[in-house]
């Protein structure tokens, strides 16, 4: 069995599995074992599920043996963030009044991701109600370094992908949420354009922030994973009608014609030195494969990013309606305090949000229409340590959300992947933003990105 196994891509361990040169019970034996090992440090599972999982991947042998190959991810071990349903398995969203909670059905991703073959190894933790607190004994650890960020809020997401403990996962992203662990693992996240994938099954925070994507190790990882979950779903009507393309098309090897855009002011005006170094040298490499890098001005996104934090807490009020204030004792401070504030707004002012969003939406649209995606930073500066995180401020936290809940406004789709690493050994990341149901075209940049590096191959020593 090769060395490094479960830091193998999607793609590759999925060619092994079909080609029957290992079996998926191999595979699944394996990374559990390695989840028994490491993750009592890393802390990044809320629960595994070995029973479900070696059926599963039983069951993936014998369909596999006999030809019956559903998708790239059958019989490949993935897990999901504690957000989304599994039937009779706990699903808490990382609140005190949940953790009795076993649903009767699962989650469309999740039964999207069992109908593709996959397997479950199990739920992956979260900050609480996928808002901003951890409780400090069940806190994942960015396995880059235990003193730093691992981000949030599908923190165990992306601490798993990077760990090796599992081959990709699911996480859900309402202000920054898969972009975030995706730049401080170093892994590949992708949120995609609100509505391509159902919600149905899965815990609120804001119903019309919030986006389920993949977290993995490639951005071809993250499509073979969007292929699996995205489309529409008759239980999520709000799931966008159009089809659903192969987001592994287009030449990842010239991107001659291909068009980045970049606003000089927004992606460095904020950013700091190792930010801005890592985003230039991305422009010179995606330059280097053909793309021409087009100046474009983005929309000011300060009084969005602003009315992005009165949505939040409106809409995150309206999910926590039927357990606050009636279960207030089960709520930490950060997000009791969010519904507060959610249920103090009025009526009127919230209107006026609704109208400027609509207009940003707009703008961003107009912007996006010349080029085919634009670069940008995934946060402004690098990874924080714990304590600053802890100590931010409510201004440094509208700074850090600048390149991330303006694309949860306007529902645009992102692709978050590693691209260096500062002085101290933490991963940097980029965003390439699309238009909506843009996915294939961010896809297309990171596959050429990655296909011309090698950032995204680098593991950390656990």
């Amino acid at each position: 069995m090769t060395k490094d196994l479960h830091f193998l891509e999607i793609n590759e361990i999925s060619r092994l599995v079909a080609a029957r040169e290992i079996s998926s019970v191999e595979l699944t034996e394996h990374v559990l074992r390695r989840i028994e090992r490491l993750d009592p440090r890393l802390k990044s599972y809320a629960l595994t599920t070995p029973e479900l999982a070696l059926a599963q991947a039983k069951e993936a042998d014998r369909m596999i043996g006999r030809g019956q190959i559903l998708s790239p991810l059958h019989g490949v071990p993935v897990a999901v963030k504690d957000l989304c349903f599994t039937k009779g398995v706990t699903t808490t969203a990382g609140l005190r009044v949940h953790r009795d909670f076993a649903p009767q059905f699962d989650a469309t991703v999740v039964r999207k991701l069992r109908e593709s073959g996959a397997v479950l190894l199990g739920k992956l933790q979260l900050t609480e109600g996928a808002y901003s607190d951890c409780d400090p004994a069940t806190a994942p650890v960015n396995p880059w370094n235990a003193d730093y960020w691992p981000g949030g809020s599908s923190n165990g997401s992306g601490v798993a992908t990077a760990a090796g403990l599992c081959f990709g996962s699911l996480g859900s992203d309402t202000g920054g949420s898969i972009r975030f662990p995706s730049a401080a693992n170093g892994t590949t996240g992708l949120k995609p354009t609100w509505g391509r994938v159902s919600r149905h099954g899965c815990f609120e925070l804001a119903a019309s922030l919030d986006h389920f994507g993949p977290i993995c190790r490639s951005a071809n990882d993250a499509a073979i994973m969007l292929a699996a979950i995205a489309g529409t779903d008759a239980d999520d009507p709000t799931t966008l009608r159009a089809q659903v393309p192969n987001y592994q098309a287009g030449d990842d090897r010239d991107l001659r014609g291909f068009r980045v855009g970049f606003d000089e002011a927004y992606a460095l005006g904020a950013a700091d030195p190792e930010i801005r170094q890592a985003v230039q040298e991305s422009l010179r490499v995606m330059a280097s494969l053909g793309a021409t890098i087009v100046p474009m001005v983005f929309p000011d996104m300060k009084t969005t990013i602003a009315d992005w934090g009165a949505t939040l807490a409106v809409e995150a009020a309206v999910a926590h309606a039927a357990t606050y204030p009636s279960q207030r004792a089960g709520y930490g401070p950060a997000l009791a305090g969010l519904i507060d504030a959610g249920n103090a707004m009025s009526g009127t002012n919230y209107q006026q949000v609704l109208l400027r969003r609509r207009a940003f939406t707009g703008r961003v649209n107009a912007g996006l229409e010349p080029v085919d995606v634009m670069l940008i930073p995934a946060q402004p500066i690098a990874t924080p340590t714990l304590a600053t995180h802890a100590k931010m401020t409510r201004a440094e936290f509208a700074a850090i959300v600048r390149y991330t809940a303006p694309f949860n406004m306007s529902g645009h789709p992102t692709l978050t992947l590693p691209v260096g690493f500062t002085a101290k050994g933490l991963p940097v990341a980029v965003q390439f933003v699309g238009k909506h149901l843009g996915e294939a075209d961010i896809c297309r940049a990171g596959r050429a990105f990655q296909r011309a590096t090698d950032w995204h191959r680098r593991h950390p020593q656990v």
